[in-house]
């Protein structure tokens, strides 16, 4: 693994355990079609792909899970999920 990989991972480990835990709401992909959140898909995308090749398939999860938040939203079911979307993020601290 790269050195920006390894960053990368570092950092999105540092989010799904300092930040995640925080803000109260889950992935709006993770709601809508289940499987993994956001974070977990684009660490695995990266330890698997590196940060420069995991660019687009990540930028793609990322607009998967704008669609699902809109998905979501239009069916009035807004609760506890995060803001790919319009949906604010209200964190606990």
């Amino acid at each position: 693994m790269s050195v920006s990989s390894r960053m990368a991972d570092s950092m999105i480990a540092r989010y799904q355990r300092h930040l995640s835990p925080r803000k109260g709401w889950t992935c709006a992909h993770l709601v809508a079609h289940g499987g993994q959140s956001c974070s977990a898909a684009v660490r695995a995308i990266v330890a698997r792909r590196g940060v420069v090749r995991g660019a687009v398939p990540t930028a793609l999860r990322f607009v998967a899970c704008y669609r699902a938040a809109s998905l979501l939203m239009a069916n009035g079911n807004v609760q506890g999920v995060c803001c790919c979307g319009p949906i604010p993020i209200p964190f606990r601290f």
